[in-house]
């Protein structure tokens, strides 16, 4: 019963993240002060380590190792995708790609990260 509840919180809490970028994303401007020279795409890699790490632990006890990784960037690079789509539509705000990369970047370095040690580390090499 835990474990089931744990997802569905898990999963939850990804659709709700989800609704927060999109929220922002609409937003003409985001009151974020410019500390140095490329901060927005650790930014966007970060919010979409986030992602994956809930996606990743929604998702751990109902699919296998690869399955679940490659789902993890799939769903958070093409959530990325619409994101920046949308904010081509957003006034004040612009579509960029090297923000879509950067959201991919972080969703595929934290998903490679979990991926080894919950799965590889844990197994001797092997997945399930």
């Amino acid at each position: 019963m835990r474990a089931v509840f744990s997802w569905k919180l898990l999963l939850l809490c990804l659709l709700s993240y989800c609704g927060l970028i999109w929220f922002l994303s609409d937003q003409p401007v985001l009151p974020v002060p410019q500390l140095f020279h490329m901060q927005d795409k650790l930014i966007h890699a970060g919010a979409y380590a986030v992602m994956a790490w809930l996606l990743w632990h929604a998702g751990r006890v109902h699919l296998s190792a690869m399955l679940l990784a490659t789902l993890t960037v799939l769903f958070c690079s093409l959530f990325g995708f619409t994101d920046e789509w949308h904010q081509y539509y957003v006034s004040g705000r612009q579509a960029d790609v090297y923000d879509w990369l950067a959201d991919t970047v972080g969703a595929l370095l934290l998903t490679m990260v979990l991926y080894r040690r919950e799965f590889v580390n844990s197994t001797g090499g092997s997945t399930r």
